[in-house]
């Protein structure tokens, strides 16, 4: 006779699925890093962006159906498009949280998605930007952790301190589990809180405790019911949102649902008093880069010790970093100090303030600064847009529209628009008309006119925009038809 147990170890192994968490502002990157375009998004480390860098280590792990990422409306579209440059973008799943609510809601949102496609699936959740060196470190460490979840543990990562960092929660480790070559597991004896220096120096010392990294392996079935454990509330709404997976009303049920869950993270809503939760420690090179001043950890240096990127002449600066774009940046005799140039904002700071970067952040949200929200070149679903000047009563923008796509059919009720085709063929509907504008020909909206702009060539469509009225935030849009449901 064949038991139960038996015929789960015999049943054939499943890929593995991945929990990416996409939702954070990363505002501690600024100027660089920005309301709209979060860390995740931005190529700091090399020529891939930081999700891309995510995903591009699972491969050969996880196959891309099996790829969960869970984020705001607001970054989907740049999401999406990013994936499509690493991996088959439509295979993979993005849940979208209507509002930020911490770990717990989003990790509990994915797992209900996952467990209705198989109730026995090993879930790996990772931040989506945290850079990890050693990638086959990496791997091995998720091999013995699926095992592990497999058993019914709720395993964590943890990595071994090199510093008494005093910036990271921490693990402490209890009893031996399993060791493999390279590989050794421990059961967890509790979660630590971010500590002192006094204390993180004894931690250090004492070989004991790991820095908390916020990747986790489990089956997803098992993190539910921990969930409706210690959080039958949360349990609760993911109930509903079960119910309603694969139905017209789904996106509507989650919405609403999400907006009554408490925001809590998973350490201190489930793991911290879990039965069974396992670590493995672990050095990969990882880093959650949590301010500009971790790029000394995890970039090359020059001979002066300087992290140097972008139009930049430097001359005899030492332990600098410098990030410069297009616009040329000339730095003399830095010592110890950050430099962030964007067509719009610039950083300046020693490295001993880097974490303050989140003090201007707040400054520049009291006074409703623009540049926290946006870059002054936006990408879009249909293209991009770069603002050229702004002044009382007027806008200047370059727009690029890529072949075959459209804006909305919109309005607005404070500004009128004159476009200038500089390259390609527009398509232009205002009011009743709809007719073709070619390189330097022009054409006039008048304000409270519906209108809209395509481009039906094969070449990217490009023109300025010169925008005239009382108000001219873009906000002063009244959507009528939207081919991407904005």
């Amino acid at each position: 006779m064949t038991t139960t147990k038996n015929k789960k170890m015999s049943r054939k192994k499943d890929p593995l699925y991945a929990v990416i968490l996409a939702g954070g502002s990363g505002t501690r990157f600024w100027p660089l890093s920005r309301e709209a375009t979060p860390k995740q998004l931005l190529r700091v480390f090399g020529d891939r962006t930081m999700i891309q860098q995510t995903t591009g280590r699972l491969e050969g792990l996880v196959p891309d159906r099996n790829i969960y990422i869970v984020t705001g409306q607001r970054y989907a579209y740049d999401i999406r498009r990013q994936m499509g440059e690493v991996l088959d973008a439509e295979k993979l799943h993005i849940l979208l949280e209507p509002e930020g609510r911490n770990t717990a809601p989003a990790i509990g949102l994915a797992a209900v998605h996952i467990n209705r496609t198989d109730p026995e699936a090993v879930m790996v959740v990772m931040p989506s930007d945290h850079v990890i060196l050693n990638d086959t470190k990496f791997r091995e460490v998720i091999a013995e952790a699926g095992g592990l979840a497999a058993r019914g543990y709720l395993t964590t990562i943890g990595i071994v301190p090199n510093r008494p960092e005093t910036g990271f929660g921490y693990i402490q480790k209890g009893a031996p589990i399993h060791k493999a070559p390279g590989v050794a597991s421990f059961r967890v004896k509790r979660f630590v809180e971010k500590p002192d220096l006094s204390k993180a120096e004894t931690y250090l010392s004492s070989g004991n405790y790991f820095w908390n990294s916020g990747i986790f392996i489990w089956r997803a079935a098992d993190i539910l019911k921990e969930i409706k454990r210690q959080m039958p509330d949360l349990h609760r709404g993911l109930a509903q949102i079960a119910a309603a997976i694969g139905k017209k009303n789904e996106q509507g049920v989650t919405d609403s649902v999400f907006k009554t869950l408490r925001s809590v993270s998973i350490d201190y809503g489930v793991m911290e008093h879990a039965p069974e939760v396992a670590v493995i420690p672990a050095e990969m090179g990882w880093s959650d880069v949590g301010s500009w001043r971790a790029l000394d950890e995890i970039s090359e240096k020059d001979g002066s010790g300087n992290i140097i990127s972008g139009n930049v002449i430097d001359i005899q600066s030492r332990d600098s970093i410098i990030h410069a774009g297009k616009r040329l940046i000339a730095t003399i005799g830095l010592d110890n100090v950050v430099v962030v140039d964007t067509p719009d904002a610039t950083l300046i700071c020693s490295k001993e303030h880097t974490q303050d970067v989140k003090k201007i952040v707040d400054a520049l949200r009291g006074k409703g600064s623009g540049e926290l929200l946006e870059h002054v070149t936006v990408n879009r679903p249909w293209g991009s847009y770069t603002v050229l000047e702004t002044g009382e009563r007027y806008k200047i923008k370059k727009i690029v529209v890529n072949p075959g796509a459209k804006l909305s059919y919109q309005m607005h009720h404070h500004r009128s628009e004159h476009w200038v085709v500089v390259s390609g063929t527009a398509r232009v509907t205002v009011g009743d008309r709809t007719f073709n504008v070619h390189p330097n020909e022009s054409t006039y909206v008048p304000v409270s006119q519906k209108h809209r702009l395509e481009n039906p060539g094969k070449m990217p469509l490009q023109l300025i925009e010169v925008q005239s009225g009382d108000y001219t935030d873009e906000d002063d849009i009244v959507r009528f038809d939207d081919d991407y449901g904005r």
